[in-house]
């Protein structure tokens, strides 16, 4: 076998909870794991950044309940059977891996008999059920999974390694006879390597994509720097279905300091009592939803901002803090607490300035229960894949346990299937070609593919961000596929790089979701259209 292919049992793309969960998981069921990362570290992730928490299980709680919850906060086009499977199993995973198995660092009530464990609530959620770790529950998590997998002599973390396309049967095998065949089968990836500065094909008898969402093709933005939806690029483009990619949940509330990248100010805050208001001192939830106001659905708290700053021509809205939580808010909320500080806000004392930012994705590349795609031998876990868990908008602190969940069982699922012989005969596998490189003819320009970014950051936040229409989305579209035109001859004529392929499937994925939203003609969740006699 060539230097440049490499063979594993389960090759696993991407770091975060899902995918270290899945890692973790496979390798404790005996089989060997490749778990790759484009970062020079596995704990930077989204999972890394997440502050509020993870569903567990709140006093008088019920799985009926948390259904109920997930799908009134997603607008009732939630898949029932995802809701269920969530509901029911969810919370077992939470118990078994990260309280016993990992002993996650979670917040306990002081003096309670057992130290028991403390339950916050978040929007949209009946109760208090909500596991937290002060505000740094995904770090926490993040750190045990990637703790536990270095334990692991059967698993194999490579960084500085960024995906580049799905291998499959049809499409890259040298043997012409596997045109013909109906059904395709992934095989594995190639990856762009980056110290080597070359491309080397991965292959396996199962794949998983965890490479989390798209936020960073957003102007504003929670999301790591580079999360631009690489996994679902790459799986549409082997064959595997993609629904819902219109749904881009706005967390409505993040730290806005002009000229700086936003900070998420958690969920958290508001389930604790802090309120929001206009610059004029008008707490407004309460106008939008009298009920919940401000533990409204995400995807109304965000409407209601957007509407205020609109209104009261205002570039932000005020999230008051001091005045509605109770308790030492330092020892809460530390990240946030010393993040503020740091930019001269004192929120124990003052209001902080806050915007909604492009913060989840929840369509991307549809998965059953066990995390199978459309394409055979391929799993996608996590932001990346669309359980229909969230239908148009998704639950607060459902993520974290979503990709736990679903991690857990595609591992559980592809051991199964390794074990009973469901796999590829070498004699296929060693049909893989190897990478056909582009030709070199032009160089890499940092200025140009900096443009291409901004252009593609601006048009998505101006056309295709909190609220749309149909002529700003059609501007989108025909500004973006002229642009895909010619960032597709750049690639095929420039040597590959991490910036090249990043660009490359971050305009793909800002057309898919552009696609998805001229589509739908309904305001719904998180996908708002504004009235047609609006101009943009």
């Amino acid at each position: 076998m060539s230097r440049s292919i490499k063979q594993t049992e389960c090759l696993i793309i991407g770091t975060g909870i899902a995918g270290a969960t899945s890692a973790l998981v496979a390798a404790k069921e005996g089989i060997n794991v490749t778990l790759i990362t484009k970062r020079s570290h596995p704990t930077i992730t989204n999972t890394n950044l997440a502050q509020g928490g993870i569903v567990y299980k709140g006093e008088s709680d019920s799985p009926q309940l948390l259904k109920k919850d997930i799908i009134r906060a997603g607008r009732g086009i939630n898949s029932i059977e995802a809701v269920e499977f969530l509901s029911e199993k969810g919370p077992q995973i939470v118990k078994e891996l990260l309280i016993d198995e990992l002993h996650v660092n979670f917040t306990h009530i002081r003096g309670s008999e057992d130290e028991a464990l403390d339950l916050t609530r978040e929007g949209a959620h009946s109760i208090n059920r909500i596991l937290y770790s002060a505000d740094h529950t995904g770090k926490d998590i993040e750190s045990a999974l990637i703790a536990a997998l270095q334990r692991q002599d059967n698993v194999e973390v490579i960084t500085g390694a960024t995906a580049v396309d799905i291998i499959t049967l049809q499409h890259h095998s040298k043997n012409i006879q596997s045109r013909y065949v109906l059904g395709d089968r992934c095989l594995g990836a190639y990856v762009f390597m980056h110290e080597e500065k070359e491309v080397a094909a991965i292959l396996a008898q199962y794949t998983v994509i965890a490479t989390g969402g798209l936020g960073d093709i957003y102007i504003h933005s929670t999301s790591e720097k580079g999360i631009v939806g690489d996994g679902i690029v790459m799986a549409k483009r082997a064959g595997a279905r993609v629904i819902n990619m219109e749904f881009i949940q706005f967390h409505p509330t993040t730290f806005y300091v002009p000229g700086k990248r936003r900070f998420l100010i958690s969920e958290a805050v508001r389930g604790e009592g802090a309120r929001l208001k206009n610059l004029r001192g008008e707490y407004f939830m309460e106008r939008y939803n009298p009920q919940l106001k401000d533990l409204a659905p995400r995807d109304e708290v965000t409407a209601a901002i957007w509407m205020e700053m609109i209104k009261n021509k205002q570039e932000y809205v005020l999230l008051d803090v001091a005045n509605h939580v109770h308790g030492n808010i330092e020892e809460r909320f530390p990240t946030i607490c010393r993040t503020c500080k740091d930019a001269g806000i004192d929120i124990t004392n003052e209001p902080v300035p806050v915007v909604p930012a492009a913060h989840y994705l929840c369509g991307g590349i549809h998965v059953n229960t066990q995390g199978r795609t459309t394409l055979n031998g391929l799993y996608a876990v996590g932001e990346v894949s669309c359980t229909g868990l969230h239908g148009a908008n998704r639950l607060a602190s459902t993520s974290l346990l979503e990709g736990l969940t679903w991690g857990y069982f595609a591992a559980k699922d592809m051991a199964w299937r390794i074990h009973t012989k469901e796999i590829v005969e070498q004699k296929t596998m060693n049909t893989v070609r190897e990478w056909i490189p582009t030709r070199k003819v032009e160089k890499e320009d940092p200025a140009l593919i900096a443009q291409d970014w901004m252009m593609i950051k601006n048009t998505m936040w101006n056309y295709v961000g909190i609220v749309r229409s149909r002529s700003r989305l059609k501007r989108a579209l025909e500004d973006l596929r002229h642009m895909y035109l010619r960032i597709e001859d750049f690639y095929k004529e420039t040597p590959i790089s991490k910036d090249i392929i990043s660009l490359f499937h971050g305009t793909q994925s800002a057309i898919m979701v552009t696609v998805a939203a001229s589509r739908n003609n309904k305001s719904i969740g998180c996908h708002m259209i504004s009235p047609p006699a609006e101009k943009s």
